[in-house]
């Protein structure tokens, strides 16, 4: 799905497992040992920028290439992503410091870009682009330095330091546009323990850039493609007019150092990114309060159900002369048959099929088996599984449908194996078209997008059927009491009985359970962040489904006991009010926290955060819907009825 693009990330649980061990690494991450001397090749990604959401490959903007080009073979994830991982010209070997080197070609002939070129890499610095190289598959970060609020002589001390993923293309001063041409590469090397007439060997442990801008004059390139750096406190910068040809030199310098980080531990140093005390008070936070009004919840409604299942036994046992009322008085509408049945199983079968899907993943993510360096792994994992868990789908939902009285079982799966995918597809293909207008390498290739179809119809589909036909076959669920012949008038119905008041009544809970999560969420996806803590998502997706499912169980029980017993579509709707919560914050995110101006990404960003609030709707209406049918069975079966 678009929305968990970019960057869903991996918990590193089993990296810390792997502290001790050269027999087991996670799939897809066994180190490489490098010899002194040996070739350590940089590829590079992309071109990303949080202010216009679209990415671009390498070489959309005039850089050095090397002598053949040559792509990587991408799994689906990192087509979905726009990723374009493509070899540069940049000679790096392990161990070997390089002072400056010019990086084309030709020493003393300057690169020459033309008035089209120079307008598009000002254009980009302006849109604040990032470039995003890999070396050993370890992506390059660039170092913050900064002082903390923290006392005085503390000050001198100590710095803290932040890392940002890639690094900045360029910079504007005024109205001025700047471009960075050369890159100084510190590399941080491992040394692993061999045995004493062995080579030693090195592993990769982090890869960190310091971009500069110089001025042509000021870098001296001799003819063996060596350069002098100026001074730093002389040399000025170089510009780039748009309204011009512009001549340059891109060079790059190497440089080596030993570290104590073990290759197991490489990747912490992008992970820890953001501050996680706030992460641990915040999921604490919501660990106690949703716990603690569950409790409350729960015991008022347990308490309230018992006296009313009491007093309605006893009722039945003296006489018949006390009027009847609240949910007891429903018993013979409640399993009334809803309108639109089909409708209502198909969106509940889709319903599953997100739970089990995200389930599976996050689990899966939580054990390590998702790691960032395998890059596109969580999003083609994601993708495969919708398609294989419509075989669950279609069964809860043809026996749901089967439970309402329904006869066209074949329409029935035909509409559940193409109702919410086909929304999706829809809203994808309309934005794809936007960024293929934009030529970015975030548009999904035609050729990917008639495979996604052939998954879709070859597989999702026919499981869809195989899962519809065996659950319609089978015994429909139970109902405890028959339901009349004449349904029974509904009195009217107070304000706060109200669907809309019923969603955001419903939503507060569950949503103030998740928002910190969200928040990280938001970041690696619209902010270029990594995402990994699955440990958290997965406590945060228990706490979510009991949450979900206490409220809708509440809210239901009001329902009926204010004599309403079209309680089907309701219960779907209102427990899926914390959707309505997601879509207000997204909008708050993209006023305050997002710096997106144009139409296209603005588009963009709507577009899928709109599929992101659908899918989330359709998992808590889920959830919400099956909680409070188990509870309607429950206490129906529980009273004696004539």
């Amino acid at each position: 799905l678009p929305f968990l693009q970019e960057r869903l990330r991996c918990i590193l649980l089993s990296l810390l497992l792997l502290h001790g061990t050269d027999s087991f690494y996670v799939p897809g991450v066994a180190p490489i040992n490098f010899h002194h001397n040996d070739p350590v090749e940089i590829k590079a990604v992309k071109l990303t920028s949080s202010r216009t959401q679209l990415p671009y490959e390498y070489y959309s903007l005039p850089f050095c290439q090397p002598t053949e080009i040559t792509y990587k073979a991408e799994n689906l994830g990192e087509v979905l992503r726009g990723d374009r991982i493509v070899n540069t010209p940049f000679q790096v070997s392990m161990n070997m410091e390089k002072k400056c080197e010019v990086l084309c070609n030709f020493p003393n002939k300057p690169v020459t870009l033309t008035v089209e070129q120079s307008k598009l890499i000002a254009e980009r610095i302006r849109e604040d682009y990032y470039v995003h190289l890999i070396a050993d598959n370890l992506p390059v970060a660039t170092r913050l330095e900064f002082y903390s609020n923290r006392e005085e002589e503390e000050k001198k001390k100590e710095k803290d330091v932040q890392f940002e993923h890639g690094y900045r293309l360029g910079f504007m001063d005024g109205n001025k546009f700047y471009l960075h041409n050369h890159l100084s590469f510190i590399l941080y090397y491992h040394r692993e323990d061999v045995e004493e007439n062995q080579e030693p060997t090195y592993r990769v442990v982090r890869f960190e850039v310091i971009p500069q801008s110089i001025k042509l004059e000021d870098l001296k390139a001799d003819e063996k493609s060596m350069c002098t750096l100026p001074e730093a406190t002389g040399s000025a910068p170089q510009e780039i007019d748009p309204s011009k040809e512009n001549q340059l030199l891109f060079t790059y310098s190497v440089h080596w150092e030993e570290s104590d980080i073990k290759w197991a531990s490489r990747w912490d140093t992008y992970l820890t990114m953001s501050d996680v005390q706030i992460h641990w008070f915040s999921i604490i936070n919501s660990v106690v309060v949703v716990f603690f009004l569950s409790g409350i919840l729960s015991m008022i409604i347990i308490r309230t159900l018992r006296k009313d299942i009491a007093n309605y036994n006893k009722e039945d046992d003296i006489e018949d002369t006390m009027e009847e009322s609240g949910w007891k008085l429903v018993h013979g509408d409640v399993f009334r048959p809803p309108q639109y049945p089909m409708i209502l199983s198909s969106l509940l079968g889709s319903g599953i099929q997100l739970f089990c899907m995200i389930l599976i993943v996050i689990f899966v993510a939580m054990l390590g088996m998702l790691s960032p360096s395998s890059r596109g792994a969580l999003m083609t994992t994601a993708c495969f599984l919708f398609m294989f868990m419509g075989v669950f789908g279609g069964f809860f939902a043809g026996r749901l449908y089967r439970t309402l009285k329904g006869h066209r079982w074949k329409k029935g799966a035909f509409c559940t194996a193409t109702l919410y995918p086909g929304v999706v597809f829809g809203i994808c293909f309309v934005l794809n078209c936007f960024i293929w207008g934009k030529h970015s390498s975030g548009a999904v290739p035609f050729p990917t997008m008639v495979a996604l179809l052939c998954m879709w119809f070859g597989i999702s589909l026919p499981l869809v059927y195989l899962g519809y036909y065996f659950g319609f076959r089978k015994q429909p669920y139970d109902n405890p009491v028959r339901t009349n012949q004449i349904p029974r008038q509904i009195p009217e119905q107070r304000w706060y009985m109200n669907k809309f008041v019923g969603i955001l009544m419903a939503g507060i809970l569950p949503f103030g359970a998740m928002f910190i999560e969200l928040f990280f969420i938001f970041s690696a996806i619209w902010e270029n962040q990594f995402y990994y803590l699955f440990g958290f998502l997965f406590l945060v997706f228990i706490i979510l489904v009991v949450s979900c499912s206490q409220i809708s169980i509440v809210m239901v029980y009001f329902q009926l006991c204010a004599e309403d017993y079209r309680w089907w579509w309701r219960t779907f709707l209102v427990s899926g009010g914390s959707a309505f919560y997601v879509l207000i914050y997204a909008i708050f995110y993209f006023v305050n926290k997002l710096d997106i101006v144009e139409f296209i990404p603005s588009l963009l960003y709507f577009g899928y955060t709109a599929l992101m609030v659908l899918s989330f709707w359709l998992l808590t209406g889920t959830i919400g819907f099956y909680a409070a049918y188990m509870f309607v069975r429950k206490i129906y079966a529980a009273v004696k009825i004539d």
